[in-house]
């Protein structure tokens, strides 16, 4: 009988130097799509798809990640006396409650592999998940729902996949696969960042996992790979000879949030999405590509 899965795991610990100077002070994943915080997105993505406990895997610096997620309450007395029950609705809408949430120090950056390893003592003996919060997936169906679903049907472990033009295969961890319905992909291996002409298919990991525990003995070893860092793609190789392993191609599009042209569009698209933004909001888009002749 297959696990629940109850239990998610944020690697926050980055430093996110392609941001700077905007994220000297603030952490990457406090940088708000219109109003609210990538961060925040990936739980509300996470909680939508039933997890009940939320591992952050943090850093020197972080602590505005801990705050946003606790009571203000000078803030939700201000809110009060002032009337503003719709915002204050939303603060206490984004809050985790006592015992769901737990904050590791990563300590040192020694890759994602490294920071998943950091959760094994909450993880236990469960299937869990992974949300990169740099990716960000707009979707009817939240992703990690979709990956769930899988999950619940078929066991094993499951990473959320899109198909990348083969010559950027080389900046993608790359699924070895035995089938493929066009919407789950059974798969034998995965290829971590191939040459194109070596890439055994064009299907790529986005920032989405769900995993069986088995995976934390493999990171176990500290075993370094690309960069000097403990991947976790490495450990995820050796799981798919023993597991059955699918990729999802999820319905939706994804924005990397970690790259400054995915960011800028990822404000564009939700903000063309909030149905009291959107038509000044296009209005304003017409008149800058006016100004620069677009």
């Amino acid at each position: 009988m297959t696990k629940a899965l109850r239990k998610a795991i944020f690697p926050v610990g980055g430093l996110g130097t392609r941001f700077l100077p905007a994220t000297k002070s603030m952490p990457k994943e406090m940088l708000p799509i219109v109003d609210k915080p990538l961060i925040q997105y990936a739980v509300e993505e996470a909680r939508a798809a039933g997890i009940e406990e939320f591992v952050f895997i943090t850093g020197r610096g972080k602590g505005a990640i801990e705050d946003h997620f606790d009571h203000s309450y000078e803030l939700q007395e201000m809110l009060a006396q002032r009337g503003k029950e719709d915002m204050l609705v939303l603060t206490k809408e984004m809050l985790l409650e006592p015992g769901q949430v737990a904050y590791i120090r990563q300590q040192e950056p020694l890759g994602l592999g490294h920071a998943v390893w950091c959760a094994r003592n909450v993880i236990g003996n469960e299937p869990f998940a992974v949300l990169l919060a740099d990716d960000l997936v707009k979707s009817e169906t939240p992703c990690l729902k979709q990956m769930v679903d899988v999950h619940a049907e078929a066991g094993g472990n499951v990473v959320a996949v899109m198909d990348v033009p083969r010559e950027h295969t080389n900046r993608y961890g790359i699924l070895d696969i035995d089938s493929d319905d066009g919407r789950l992909a059974s798969v034998k291996g995965l290829v971590e960042k191939p040459d194109p002409k070596d890439a055994p298919s064009t299907l790529s990991i986005i920032g989405r996992y769900i995993l069986q525990p088995q995976v934390l003995a493999e990171l176990d070893r500290h075993t370094k790979g690309a960069g000097g860092e403990i991947q976790l793609t490495d450990a995820m190789i050796a799981l798919a000879e023993t597991q059955s392993f699918y990729g999802r191609r999820f319905d939706g599009r994804t924005f990397d949030c970690g790259s400054k042209i995915g960011f800028l569009a990822a404000n564009v698209a939700y903000g063309l999405a909030r149905s009291e933004l959107s038509a000044e909001f296009k209005a304003e888009i017409r008149t800058l590509l006016d100004e620069v002749g677009a």
